[in-house]
């Protein structure tokens, strides 16, 4: 009966592992703040593929861009792919934690399922360490290939002026320079550092 009671934790605690994963995951969600009647700066979203290595691309933009127009303020953020393949990368995200939890805790799940226990759940038991970081790096590859999007998506005062996804390529500094120039019409709100060397 004693052995029954902690499993019954045990499955508790992997629920609740689960349940964790899925629900603070996801991070909080912000409520923007209304621009109407606000005299504030022009500001560029850059929305990258954090999987497929675009930080590095997005910082190089942030530099140059603050160099030749240091009034826009530049925020960037991870592209979430649309449709399912977030979802389950979310999915395989919890069922990884699900599956070490179980390893280290020494708690098969066949047996609250009736069945026998398969011969390599008992080799996963004999061997934790090396099962966990199996299990970590086939998971983390699981999700990253389900949200490599390679996307680069750029956008000036909410509205999208350049879109890897339609175009296949980065825009050069140039044509962004370019594309913000005609954007913003040279108003009076965003000039021209005239320190910066073309």
């Amino acid at each position: 009966m004693d052995r029954l009671n902690g499993r019954n934790v045990a499955l508790l605690v992997l629920c609740l592992c689960a349940g964790y994963a899925l629900v603070f995951a996801e991070g909080e969600k912000e409520i923007p703040v209304t621009k109407f009647g606000q005299n504030i700066a022009p500001t560029m979203t850059f929305l990258y593929c954090y999987s497929c290595g675009y930080r590095k691309a997005f910082e190089d933009y942030v530099g140059l861009l603050g160099e030749k127009y240091p009034q826009i303020q530049v925020h960037g953020d991870n592209y979430n792919p649309p449709g399912l393949n977030y979802y389950l990368s979310k999915m395989i995200f919890a069922l990884k934690i699900i599956i070490i939890v179980s390893v280290v805790s020494a708690v098969s799940p066949f047996t609250f399922l009736g069945l026998n226990t398969p011969s390599w759940w008992s080799h996963l038991q004999a061997n934790k360490i090396y099962a966990c970081m199996m299990i970590f790096f086939l998971g983390n590859m699981l999700e990253a290939q389900l949200v490599s999007s390679g996307a680069f998506e750029i956008t000036l005062n909410d509205v999208p002026v350049w879109s890897k996804l339609q175009t296949g390529r980065f825009p050069s500094p140039e044509v962004l320079f370019q594309i913000i120039d005609n954007h913003l019409q040279f108003t009076e709100k965003v000039q021209e550092n005239p320190d910066f060397v073309k």
